[in-house]
């Protein structure tokens, strides 16, 4: 059964108190507290480094069954190699493949840098290197990657395209894979913008397709409490 995953793109903020953190709660107990209130957080920290066993552990036991982590890929795929092949590939898959393994790991994203223009050979490269059993999804921050070339080479390896918005840029709800994934993260969204956001996320996952919804997070709850509300029935 198809399911919607809500959350935010990180969980330790102590700017989230006392709207959505309590006031005393303290820093260690922030994920553990967030898993009963959202089902999903995309991990910012594996952008920066490669997470250990005893990481990936922590995580699991801090979390109900059924909480899922979304990684981001490590800056040396996305920003340094820019998608080129390597054998890093390989390590960093193999770094989180415990996540797998205990069926907890959601997608992984891979945010492209804004300056890397479209490259479709490039693209089917490293899609070529993505190891079985795992759902990737590509935000593509520079707009010559909205073509339907690409769109096409992504749903051959049903590779989701991240619809992700901002203020300045968004990437059309154009549906890749055998999931949505969504990264929402406009300054503010007006109600009706989170009604209409619902009743689309309702009638993806109706249509038998896995959504994964993610707000802005940084600087105020809101992001958390809008996520929250998506969730609700």
């Amino acid at each position: 059964m198809a399911q919607l995953f809500a959350g935010t793109s990180g969980f330790a903020y102590d700017a989230w108190k006392p709207a959505f953190y309590p006031e005393e709660l303290k820093a260690k107990q922030f994920l553990s507290y967030y898993a009963t209130r959202l089902n999903a957080v995309e991990i910012n920290y594996t952008f920066r480094r490669l997470p250990n066993a005893t990481t990936l552990e922590n995580w699991v036991q801090t979390t109900p069954e059924g909480f899922t982590f979304i990684i981001k890929a490590h800056q040396r795929l996305t920003h340094i190699q820019r998608l080129k092949p390597s054998e890093f590939t390989e390590v960093f898959f193999k770094a989180i493949d415990p996540l797998r393994c205990v069926r907890r790991l959601g997608p992984v994203l891979f945010q492209l840098p804004p300056n890397l223009k479209a490259d479709p050979e490039l693209l089917i490269g490293f899609l070529q290197q993505i190891p079985d059993g795992y759902r990737c999804a590509f935000e593509f921050r520079h707009p010559s990657w909205l073509d339907p070339a690409i769109y096409a080479l992504l749903e051959s390896r049903q590779a989701a395209l991240c619809q992700a918005e901002t203020d300045d840029f968004v990437v059309p709800q154009v549906i890749t894979g055998g999931f949505v994934y969504s990264r929402l993260r406009k300054s503010s969204y007006s109600p009706e913008e989170r009604a209409s956001i619902k009743a689309r996320a309702a009638e993806l996952v109706a249509s038998g397709k896995d959504v994964y919804a993610f707000f802005k997070h940084e600087e105020s709850p809101e992001g958390a409490l809008y996520a929250e509300d998506l969730l609700r029935k």
